[in-house]
């Protein structure tokens, strides 16, 4: 099962260009969790401890407004959420929760320096992968606001996959 999962990851931005050696220490120290649909991965406001990438099933992010479930986005298998907890240890600035039930593959602050400690190269990779992730994440909200200053009623993205 390790090797299908490293296998997702090479698929992914996020973890593009990183070596097998460094995704196998990243999968061997992770953890596989299940979401039923309904459940959430995390809330706004919790503390952020890890990420999450989606292996299975679909799952939606939301923001509350005025006591009302804002939806912002949409992830499917090979989707990742939840980084910002390995760049700015603030609390969840979302919720994420499963549409359906959902396997993911999950990794925080521990795994991370295991791969600083093992590689500090492949370390240095991801970080700035995260890095343009974020970046390019923050010019479609950019987007987004500018459109809605404009007038224009943004729709939420949908899911990739």
């Amino acid at each position: 099962m390790d090797a299908k999962r490293v296998e997702l990851l090479q698929r992914m931005p996020v973890f593009g260009a990183l070596g097998e050696r460094a995704l196998q220490l990243l999968v061997e120290k992770s953890r596989h969790i299940e979401v039923a649909a309904g459940e959430y991965f995390f809330r706004e406001g919790d503390a952020a401890r890890s990420v999450y990438v989606l292996e299975s099933g679909r799952a939606v992010v939301t923001r509350q407004w005025q006591g009302r479930a804002i939806e912002l986005n949409r992830f499917g298998p090979g989707d990742c959420f939840g980084e910002m907890a390995l760049m700015d240890l603030h609390p969840r600035s979302a919720s994420v929760r499963a549409l359906e039930p959902c396997v993911a593959i999950e990794f925080g602050p521990d795994e991370m320096l295991h791969l600083y400690e093992a590689d500090l190269e492949q370390f240095t990779l991801l970080q700035m992968n995260l890095g343009r992730e974020l970046c390019r994440r923050l010019r479609a909200t950019d987007d987004l606001l500018f459109r809605a200053a404009m007038g224009e009623m943004p729709t939420a993205p949908q899911a990739r996959g």
